[in-house]
């Protein structure tokens, strides 16, 4: 009876053995078991994004970009029905409208160096009493202004931190048509945010928003909030300052304008260094030669910036340019319109002189101008002909 219970035990055991590596090995094989094929699961090592995703180039610069909250005292206009009158004012006490209130804004701006220094645009923070600045780390710091360009709307800030995450610069002349853009700030306030398109298009110019304009245009969403933050290429790099959009409703319709990175480092460092950005002038308004006037000067093609009045006693007039010439050439450098004009004559330092041809009477001539510094609030050679709105 004993060897019967032993076979027994010893039989079932084997039958479980069986069937547990039939189950673990060969289900196919068991009734009642379908066969659903083999699942294939993607495996990524150490989190890698999968194709197609920019989260590196967000990673890499987010810590980067601030969101920058300003406040002013506004004065507000007294009602006709509240006068400003003592006899009234002592009637009423303190139910008077109030004659001044705090005004709130909000911006962006990007660590462009781990001393603290902040670069965003000149409207976020233009009349601002009070300037907070909210790092990525929740951190809030006051910031002071180190200097501003109205003309360039750049303008950099300074906090007292060090060891801060600066952003990694790119190159403008890399930028083209077509490339991938990430817009990078706080939109709205909701806080912050990555919008993603790609980049319309380079030079744009004539918006009314600057006086010196050379835009790179982007379709990533810029929304009020937007102003001063970063606008990076698919490596997370800094190819511009996100400034403006085009836009009738106040959001984003797929316009928007970002200040060139190659621009924004220029101002940068010499309002670092000096405190404010110095540019060339010559003393003279000048419009764009179209074909009409072109055929009236009796020109080939309408090349060139048309001189159409003087400063007196200005650089130009004091070297022999007259109303009515037409200035095509800096230096040997060719002029297309007024624009370049403009852009080319800023570039020049003052106190140095610069060879400028111009055409008189179909005649070539060639004039040794002493460059003069640019005043501020200087004439304006722009047609608005577009709408621009600052993304604040």
């Amino acid at each position: 009876m004993q060897k019967l219970w032993l076979v027994f035990a010893q039989s079932v055991t084997v039958c479980l053995g069986v069937l547990f590596v039939a189950t673990l090995f060969r289900h196919d094989l068991l009734p009642g078991k379908t066969d659903i094929g083999t699942l294939h699961e993607i495996v990524r090592d150490n989190g890698s994004a999968p194709p197609g995703s920019f989260r590196d180039a967000a990673r890499k610069a987010m810590p980067s970009v601030v969101n920058i909250f300003t406040s002013k005292e506004v004065r507000a206009r007294r009602s006709p029905l509240f006068p400003d009158n003592p006899e009234l004012r002592r009637f009423f006490g303190d139910n008077l409208p109030p004659e001044t209130h705090q005004q709130l804004s909000l911006g962006s701006g990007v660590i462009v160096l781990s001393e603290g220094y902040i670069l965003t645009n000149d409207h976020v923070i233009d009349g601002a009493e009070e300037i907070q600045v909210v790092l990525s780390d929740g951190r809030t710091v006051p910031a002071s202004v180190v200097g501003a360009d109205p003309e360039t709307d750049i303008a950099v800030l300074k906090i007292a931190l060090k060891g801060l995450p600066a952003i990694t610069f790119g190159t403008s002349e890399q930028v083209r048509v077509g490339d991938v853009a990430l817009a990078i700030g706080n939109p709205f306030g909701v806080g912050e945010t990555v919008t993603m398109g790609i980049i319309s298009a380079l030079g744009r110019s004539r918006l009314g928003i600057n006086t010196f304009e050379n835009f790179i245009q982007t379709d990533a969403a810029i929304n009020p909030g937007n102003s001063g933050g970063a606008l990076v290429d698919a490596a997370g790099n800094l190819i511009g300052i996100n400034s403006a959009i085009y836009s009738k409703s106040g959001g984003s319709q797929g316009i928007g304008f970002s200040i060139p990175v190659s621009i924004a480092k220029n101002v940068m460092e010499e309002i670092i260094k000096t405190g404010s950005v110095t540019r060339g002038w010559i003393g003279v308004e000048v419009q764009d030669l179209t074909p009409e006037l072109a055929e009236s000067f009796r020109l080939d093609k309408p090349v060139g910036a048309l001189i159409s009045a003087i400063l007196k006693g200005g650089p130009a007039e004091k070297a022999g340019i007259r109303p009515g010439d037409i200035l095509v050439e800096i230096n040997g450098t060719p002029i297309v319109d007024s624009q370049d004009m403009l852009n080319r004559v800023a570039a020049l330092k003052p106190a140095q002189n610069a060879k400028i041809k111009v055409l008189r009477n179909r005649e070539a001539q060639v004039f040794t101008v002493l460059i003069g510094k640019r005043p501020k609030g200087s004439i304006r050679n722009l047609d608005e002909d577009e709408e621009g709105d600052p993304a604040q």
